[in-house]
């Protein structure tokens, strides 16, 4: 498979071009970049697949909620709807797309809202709601929008550093646009990462000149959903794992790390699952000869899969900072948004 994308190498050299000629357009102002009069964070990065933008927006939400009137702007990826909607009770993953639906459903009094035209949906949301932050949600390449932060998140073992433009690689442009963040975060650690490991990293990143931190994925110690119940008593249940994200390798890893058996079900990411999916799903649920069995799911597949599935759990996760880091990252990000109320 990677040697037949190497083969496409000459289609990479023509989307360099490409991108290249569309960034200087709006470096120089042929193109419009809209700048706004609050702080507009955007986290985003330079590669196609998951690198933790869910829980990494999450975060933001927990540290920002209780101070300031905030508000989640997203494309809403794979919803079957356009424009501009702020997401209500009566919205389905199909309405708003599934991680904006997460936002609204997990955190109360937060303003979530979905438009594939960034620009439209920050003056929708100023003239409706009057959020004092907005966070954008997957917008690095989003040009349109000017944003005042800008966070960048590469995967451990997937650096863009390491990586080729698409359709070689994953990049959807080229390493040179990590001139427009602010800071960088290493997503996906392994728990054992050490000094050694860090420093061969920054070594890759120092020409950059950019604040770098390190992150890995926590997980819950509960299982949410249909039934709550401790990680420790999921050891006693035969479980079918469904999952529709881009990575389900650190799941998957995490899961064996506990001793916790599971029969997988991998599906795409953002899988928008048929009737008949659904149903093949359950009748494999139903051939489970145990009487302790659910089916367990990501918390971003739950918000589809909900109402559909029998027995149907979720493991929620999160993100932590190593060696401590998490104060200063919370620092940079308030210091920068408390600066616009000077």
């Amino acid at each position: 498979m990677k040697f037949l994308r190497f083969l496409l190498f000459p289609l990479s050299i023509l989307y360099d071009l490409i991108t290249k000629i569309r960034n200087l357009l709006f470096d120089f102002g042929v193109l419009k970049s809209t700048y706004f009069s609050l702080p507009v964070i955007v986290v985003g990065n330079l590669s196609v697949g998951g690198t933790g933008k869910t829980p990494q927006i999450e975060y933001l939400i927990r540290l920002l909620k209780d101070k300031y009137n905030i508000a989640v702007l997203s494309r809403g990826y794979k919803r079957k709807t356009t424009g501009f909607l702020i997401v209500n009770n009566s919205h389905s993953a199909l309405h708003v797309g599934d991680e904006p639906l997460q936002y609204f459903k997990k955190f109360k009094n937060i303003t979530v809202a979905v438009n594939e035209k960034r620009k439209q949906g920050i003056e929708e949301l100023i003239s409706q709601k009057l959020p004092k932050v907005i966070l954008l949600d997957d917008a690095f390449q989003h040009r349109a929008v000017k944003g005042s932060f800008y966070i960048l998140l590469t995967k451990y073992d997937d650096l863009f550093t390491d990586d080729f433009l698409l359709p070689t690689g994953n990049l959807r442009e080229s390493r040179a646009g990590v001139e427009r963040t602010d800071i960088i975060i290493v997503t996906k650690c392994p728990l054992n990462l050490n000094q050694d490991q860090k420093e061969i990293i920054l070594a890759k990143f120092n020409k950059y000149k950019k604040d770098v931190f390190f992150t890995n994925i926590s997980y819950a110690d509960k299982i949410s959903g249909q039934y709550q119940f401790s990680l420790e008593e999921l050891k006693d249940f035969e479980i079918l794992l469904i999952t529709g994200i881009a990575n389900p390798s650190p799941l998957l890893r995490f899961l064996k790390d506990q001793q916790i058996s599971f029969r997988h079900l991998k599906y795409p990411d953002h899988h928008q699952f048929s009737k008949k999916e659904i149903s093949s799903i359950n009748q494999s649920f139903e051939n489970i000869k145990s009487n302790k069995k659910i089916i367990l799911t990501t918390e971003k597949d739950y918000t589809r899969l909900s109402g559909e599935l029998k027995e149907l759990c979720y493991l929620e996760i999160g993100i932590r900072f190593f060696d401590d880091k998490e104060l200063a990252f919370n620092k940079m990000i308030m210091s920068h948004i408390d600066a616009y109320s000077v």
